[in-house]
């Protein structure tokens, strides 16, 4: 009984491994302490350069809290209080705008001010756990690492810490930030009205999102029909390219067609051109005189005044874009098919041979199944990819035609361009974050679920 009594902490974790939890419980008081106050451990054990940094950083932090922190926080709170006004000079007989807050800054620096604190915590859990891991190879005699030997792990075993932190500080301060700042505009009423700084705008909570699925109200009669053609949009171009992608690689690749090199870099030509190229002029051949409607008219196809209306008519313009897309589709999928249907066994389909199985049967039962098997991963990055598909939209059709019944939106719109219009057209950034949030959740949601009952996360050698 006495051996276990003994025992300070459990035998499954070493002082450096221990988890903030562990080392809390199971540290002594200064070790405990130095979640308080920063690298007390490892000052008192003899480890000044350690200790000092972390102490360093809690005294910024909280020079920073005092000095500007406190107020951002308030401000973020009440998203500004003193609107900009205009106040007479009485000496030079003009008017004068007089400072007041700006509600996009007071947003900005409480969400910096709130990340910063997360970052002080942190750090304040890793001097906890510094202290304990001092304290650990003290008692048992071990040999205390120095500031030399903190620089040299930086090239061995904390390699990877060294390397990680400039790219990790990039995502937070170029990604996290304006993420985290992007979204919480969704809960505000920043929109074309409430424009800082000369007007404040203030937290709505949930209302605009209440007023995008409400019924009766335009923003629903614009986000149903928007997200629907989305939906169908990214569906129809997904899996037309995939089809008419992987007939074509098949085409190709069969034993009797002959200059494959030839066929293969005919397609990959029309790759190498610039996509946005490709769309302005589709966009220009398919317009009201472009030449598609000249040689109708030449032809007598279409009447002498006449037009094909490819993107002035909702029906036609969809069509249009749908078939455009194809022709620029295609060829990737052809490309990126043709490898994989060259690393089938060739095994497999002497076997089916050798068993009488026909064409059509070797495609249902090996080629389908193995295309399909491993490009599905591929298909998923497709479908989010045409939900956010910006390019082929707005340069084609611009959303367009434009529809009265619709709050600021096309009738070919996505709800990516429908975004981009209410942000840089309208002025509404509530609204487009809210759509935003929205677009993330319906991929997050299909992707992950789509993927999680797929083949290639549930049996990964089934191909092997």
């Amino acid at each position: 009984m006495g051996i276990f009594k003994k025992k300070k902490e459990p035998v499954y974790f070493r002082g450096s491994d221990a988890s903030v939890a562990q080392a809390f419980g199971h540290g002594d008081k200064i070790t405990r302490l130095s979640f308080l106050i920063f690298g007390l451990g490892n000052i008192i054990n003899k480890q000044i350069a350690r200790g000092v940094i972390f102490l360093a950083m809690e005294i910024a932090y909280f020079v920073y809290l005092f000095d500007f922190g406190i107020g951002a926080i308030g401000n973020f709170i009440t998203l500004g209080t003193v609107e900009q006004g205009q106040v007479y000079n009485e000496a030079l007989g003009i008017y004068e705008y007089s400072t007041g807050d700006n509600s996009m800054l007071c947003l900005l620096y409480g969400v910096i001010t709130i990340l910063l604190t997360f970052a002080i915590i942190f750090v304040g859990c890793m001097s906890g756990k510094s202290a304990y891991a001092t304290q650990f190879r003290k008692e048992r005699g071990q040999h205390i690492p120095t500031f030399k030997d903190d620089l040299a792990s930086l090239k061995e075993e904390n390699i990877h810490s060294f390397f990680l932190a400039l790219p990790i500080t990039g995502i937070v301060v170029f990604t996290i930030v304006p993420l985290v700042f992007m979204i919480l505009i969704a809960f505000t009423s920043y929109d074309h009205e409430h424009q800082p700084p000369g007007n404040l705008f203030e937290w709505v909570g949930l209302q605009n999102f209440s007023a995008m699925f409400s019924q009766g109200s335009k923003l629903a009669a614009t986000f149903w029909p928007v997200l629907s053609w989305t939906l169908i949009w990214a569906v129809l171009a997904t899996s037309t390219c995939y089809i008419l992608g992987l007939l074509l690689a098949l085409l190709i690749n069969r034993k009797g067609t002959r200059c494959k090199g030839f066929w293969r870099f005919m397609f990959v030509l029309s790759v190498a051109v610039p996509q946005f190229v490709t769309l302005l002029s589709m966009r220009t051949i398919f317009n009201a005189n472009g030449p598609v409607n000249v040689l109708l008219r030449d032809f007598g196809i279409i009447g002498a005044t006449e037009s094909i209306p490819f993107f002035t008519n909702p029906l036609y313009a969809k069509i249009t874009i749908i078939c455009i897309n194809i022709w620029i589709g295609v060829p990737f999928t052809m490309l990126s098919t043709t490898g994989i249907l060259q690393n089938i066994p060739a095994e497999l389909y002497e076997a089916a041979k050798i068993d009488g199985a026909s064409a059509p049967t070797i495609f249902r039962k090996i080629t389908l199944p193995y295309m399909v098997f491993i490009m599905t991963p591929n298909l998923i990055t497709s479908f989010t990819g045409n939900i956010n598909n910006f390019n082929v939209i707005f340069l084609l059709s611009g959303g367009g035609p434009d529809s009265l019944d619709y709050y600021y939106a096309g009738k070919t719109d996505l709800l990516v361009t429908w975004l981009y219009r209410l942000t840089i057209t309208q002025k509404d950034y509530n609204l487009g974050a809210v759509i935003g949030i929205l677009v993330f959740i319906i991929l997050a949601v299909v992707s992950l679920a789509t993927y999680r009952h797929t083949g290639s996360y549930k049996d990964e050698g089934a191909f092997q």
